[in-house]
């Protein structure tokens, strides 16, 4: 699903002292159907408010988001978003989580269980379908969330640090996970992270944000064969190139202060 980035710019208004807050400036990109993009940088510059632009809950100061070559300026059923809470509800059970989105459009009970049984299938939850939240453990919390998402076969999944709450094996079997949902899917993914390791490993192409006011100050694609060996010197090389780029954007910051 071709999603077209132009010059977007975001400003916020902060009304306890008349000033503005700058958080994204002149962001301009194309990410093709089918890639995996991962964005990376400071805490604080802006990734997570293009996320919210790009699905449609939050407005742009300036600029535009076409998808398909269609301009998004509200939520649309064919963008997914994934936070790194889980955001399932205690009170339903697995089956159930799933199927919420297919509810809330009246789809018959009758075929969201059979929707949701085959993610389960596919997902590794056969036996876990009338479990309640408070019994899974973090990956399979995640492994639900995403599960729930795919329900509505969204063709771009927009993903914010999604297994940053996990331990560190949890957080790789689920980078494993998520390369094997977008292998079989051909699903468009931007996917944010703090985490180079991860980023390296899942990603065709990498973007560095600067410090806030966010801009991509870095391209860098990933060129690669799936799967990755992660103790390679190839690995490694693309690891250091990121490492170096944010403790350029870091060293800018402490020298402005």
């Amino acid at each position: 699903m071709s999603l077209e980035l132009i010059a977007i710019s975001k400003v916020y208004s902060q009304a306890h002292d008349n000033e503005t807050l700058e958080a994204l400036r002149d962001i301009s990109l194309t990410v093709e159907e089918g890639a995996f993009v991962s964005i990376i940088g400071p805490s604080g510059c802006g990734k997570t408010t293009l996320l919210r632009i790009i699905c449609g809950l939050e407005q742009p100061t300036s600029g535009k988001i076409l998808l398909r070559g269609s301009q998004i300026d509200k939520p649309d059923g064919t963008i997914g978003l994934i936070f790194q809470e889980f955001a399932l509800f205690p009170w339903r059970n697995v089956i159930d989580n799933i199927g919420f989105s297919l509810e809330i459009q009246n789809v018959s009970r009758k075929k969201r269980t059979e929707r949701a049984l085959f993610y389960l299938k596919k997902f590794g939850l056969d036996g876990f379908a009338h479990t309640f939240p408070k019994e899974l453990s973090g990956g399979m919390k995640q492994r639900v969330a995403i599960a729930r998402t795919l329900m509505n076969d969204p063709g771009l999944l927009l993903m914010d640090e999604p297994f940053g709450s996990l331990d560190s094996q949890s957080r790789n079997a689920m980078q494993e996970f998520l390369l094997q949902v977008w292998q079989e899917t051909g699903k468009t993914i931007i996917f944010i992270s703090h985490n180079i390791d991860e980023t390296v490993f899942l990603s065709q192409k990498v973007l560095g944000f600067s410090q806030r006011p966010g801009t991509i100050k870095l391209v860098l694609p990933i060129d690669l064969p799936y799967p990755r060996e992660r103790t390679s010197q190839d690995f490694n090389r693309y690891r250091k190139t990121i490492l170096d780029f944010l403790s350029q954007e870091r060293t800018k910051r402490g020298s402005e202060q």
